[in-house]
C-alpha cells in the first residue's frame, strides 16, 4: 500500500507559478499510475492530471492543459505538478492519489489512497 504526502502549496498572485510535490512511501510506487486532483470550496473533487507508471503517458483536464505539467521521479518515489500562469479559479486543495487499475482516468472515483492535500490560493 502506498501512503502519500503532498507539499508545495501556498498563496500566489494570478499569473504566478507553483510546484507541488507528492512523496510516496512503499516499495510499489513505481507500479502505480498516479493522478493529481483538486477540490475547490463548495465543489466536488475534480481530475487535474494523470501520469502513467513509467511517466511516458500523461493526460490533463482541459482547464489546465498547456499550463500544468505532471511528472514523476520513481527513484525518489515522488510525483510533481508544475503549475504556471495560475488563475484565481485554480484555487483549491490539491491531492495526489493512486490510480485504480482498470478505471478511466478523468474522474475522482478513478483514484484512491488520497494524501491529506495541499492548499493552493491564487489571488487576483
Amino acid at each position: 500500500q502506498v501512503q502519500l504526502v503532498e507539499s508545495g502549496g501556498g498563496l500566489v498572485q494570478a499569473g504566478g507559478s507553483l510546484r507541488l510535490s507528492c512523496a510516496a512511501s512503499g516499495r510499489t510506487f513505481s507500479s502505480y499510475d498516479m493522478g493529481w486532483l483538486r477540490q475547490a470550496p463548495g465543489k466536488e473533487r475534480a481530475f487535474v492530471a494523470h501520469i502513467s507508471r513509467s511517466g511516458g503517458v500523461t493526460y490533463y483536464a482541459n482547464s489546465v492543459k498547456g499550463r500544468f505539467t505532471i511528472s514523476r521521479d520513481n527513484a525518489k518515489n515522488t510525483i510533481y505538478l508544475e503549475m504556471n500562469t495560475l488563475k484565481p479559479e485554480d484555487t483549491a486543495v490539491y491531492y495526489c492519489a493512486t490510480h485504480r487499475r482498470g478505471s478511466y482516468y478523468y474522474t475522482a472515483d478513478d483514484y484512491a489512497g488520497w494524501g491529506q492535500g495541499t492548499q493552493v490560493t491564487v489571488s487576483s
